[in-house]
């Protein structure tokens, strides 16, 4: 029988195949006391255990592909560290010896400690770690059992027609199965955060999280449609349905290969308005696919990920390096690195700061500006690499003038320090703030007199706007870049800085949805700032863009408040 399940698409195009189920151990273990005299041998066998999944963690960290993403070693790190910290490898041998149970139990007892920990924090990169230390346990109860971690079916001609479906997949699953041609995968949980999605926006194949039942709806070789574009799943699709997606497939194969030439063609309305297209990154690994699909800069290097997923911090020289090479792989084209955005950050005596709410608490610049000694090594960083190409510095989450003054002088000391040691920097490098917080939006004269730039953060701009978490599934329908709200402060920004001559970019999420694409060229946006895999599709909208057109129909969006009259209108700005 044929039916549809539904979720979040994480990484688009249309994949046919059948289905590979993937089992993972179950959370549900036994508890049963131990003999005093047998306690020593039971936590012998969880030593034992943890030492042979450290072992399974290191060899696949050894063996991981050349042409794999940077974000698979990085992965593995982090499940390596979350191993050997003593909240894991050593809590549950304490609790075998004061309750005298049983590994499985004791392990199964310590997570559900640090996952309700995890349950309180609200941010939704943080929250989503707690993923992590499931699939870590999960490894360690396999080994307990005395199962292998998963072991991706023998290579076949037609492994290319394979989907996976599992209730979820920890990045050392994914490497393991990397050098198999698997055409999908799709899991149960996941967010537009999570590893998993992050994985499946790398490997470029269609994808979906957040299929809640999928795992316990499909049965092993049954015939499925992924629609990584729309979220969708069907299950044993009839043959005029599945006639109708093996063409939608086709097409959409085709379409990527034409959209591959437009790499060196300039992003240019019809009308002669010229747009710049830059690529959102993590990791200077990231660099190489910017350039491969056409990127003339990039507008968000998301610093704090060379802070994440380890247990001591980048020092200058780390940094340095991490920045400089990025810019030079650009080669002389700008690269805006955000300075670290971390919120409730735990890699040093910060069990303090987790908070109720930490999204609204102490973050990013806020964070900086309480430990200055961390941020100028990293201001110091910054300034170094920008000798060796054209870099530009971006404070987030700011909400007051006092924030950037206070910047702006740790930016002073830092330079003078160079200057003393004689080390070289550029004198002109540009500063920039991320307008992602209504306050900053609406008194955007705090800002433009003191930056050089603007770029709005359109994810945390919409989730403070409209009070919605955008990483909590029951209330995504309610996050909407349509509200009028949203567009009315995008109108504000955009044309706020424009009379005040400051340039603006926009790197959210909006920037690569192509449905949003004329209309945001339409309020007066000129720089987009997106995934890498995004810009050829934008590009290609741009290019088929007259701004005249549009900018009446946009004009009357601003005024509607009507979600149907909105989107209608939308509808004949993308006509």
């Amino acid at each position: 029988m044929s039916f549809t399940i539904h979720g979040i698409g994480v990484s688009g195009g249309i994949a046919i195949g059948h289905a590979h189920l993937v089992s993972h151990a179950r959370l549900e273990v036994a508890h049963y006391l131990v003999p005093p005299y047998q306690v020593s041998e039971e936590s012998a066998r969880f030593d034992s255990a943890v030492r042979t999944v450290r072992a399974e963690f290191e060899t696949l960290h050894a063996n991981v592909p050349a042409a794999a993403p940077a974000e698979f070693a990085a992965f593995i790190n982090l499940h390596l560290m979350i191993l050997n910290d003593s909240t894991l490898s050593v809590v549950p041998r304490t609790i075998i010896e004061n309750e005298q149970c049983n590994a499985e139990w004791a392990l199964k007892v310590q997570m559900d400690a640090l996952l309700a920990q995890f349950d309180e924090i609200e941010d939704g990169y943080l929250r989503e770690r707690k993923t992590d230390v499931i699939q870590v346990v999960e490894r360690v109860m396999k080994a307990l059992s005395g199962q292998p971690g998963y072991v991706p079916p023998p290579s076949t001609d037609a492994e290319q027609d394979l989907i996976l479906v599992a209730h979820d997949l920890s990045p050392a699953d994914v490497v393991q199965f990397k050098q198999h041609q698997f055409a999908s995968f799709i899991t149960d949980l996941g967010g537009t955060t999570s590893h998993t999605a992050v994985v499946a926006r790398s490997l470029n194949i269609p994808s979906i999280v957040a299929l809640h039942r999928a795992r316990q709806l499909i049965r092993e070789s049954e015939l499925l449609i992924i629609d990584g574009t729309q979220g969708v799943v069907i299950v044993d699709p009839d043959q005029q349905v599945l006639a109708e997606y093996r063409l939608r497939q086709h097409q959409f194969d085709i379409e990527r290969q034409k959209l591959k030439r437009l790499k060196n063609t300039r992003a240019t309305t019809l009308d002669g308005i010229t747009v710049e297209l830059h690529a959102n990154i993590e990791l200077p690994d990231d660099v190489a696919e910017a350039r491969e699909n056409g990127a003339t800069g990039i507008g968000l290097f998301r610093s704090e990920f060379l802070f994440l997923n380890r247990n001591d911090l980048p020092d200058e020289d780390e940094q340095f390096e991490a920045y400089r090479r990025a810019t030079q792989e650009m080669d002389g084209l700008p690269v805006t690195i955000r300075t670290y955005d971390l919120g409730a950050d735990k890699q040093t005596d910060d069990a303090q700061r987790i908070t109720t709410n930490p999204a609204l608490g102490l973050r990013a610049i806020r964070l900086c500006l309480t430990e200055p000694q961390r941020f100028l090594i990293q201001l110091r960083a910054l300034l170094r690499a920008s000798h060796y190409g054209k870099i530009n510095i971006l404070i987030p989450m700011l909400m007051n003038a006092s924030e950037t003054d206070q910047t702006l002088l740790l930016l002073a000391r830092a330079k003078q320090s160079l200057d003393e040691e004689g080390i070289p920097y550029d004198c002109g490098i540009l500063v920039g703030g991320m307008i992602e917080v209504p306050a900053a939006a609406l008194a955007l004269g705090l800002f433009t007199g003191k930056l050089d730039f603007l770029s709005i953060g359109t994810n945390d701009l919409i989730q403070y706007t409209l009070a919605i978490d955008r990483t909590d599934d029951t209330v995504a329908h309610l996050y909407d870049p349509l509200h009028p709200a949203i567009l009315n402060l995008l109108a504000h920004i955009l044309k706020t800085a424009g009379k005040a001559k400051v340039p603006v970019a926009l790197c959210g999420e909006m920037a690569g949805d192509v449905s949003l694409t004329r209309l945001l060229l339409a309020l007066g946006l000129r720089q987009f700032s997106m995934h890498s895999a995004h810009l050829p599709d934008v590009k290609q909208r741009i290019l088929n863009s007259t701004l005249k057109d549009i900018q009446p129909l946009a004009r009357k969006m601003l005024r509607a408040n009507d979600p149907r009259k909105l989107q209608a209108l939308l509808d004949r700005i993308n006509a």
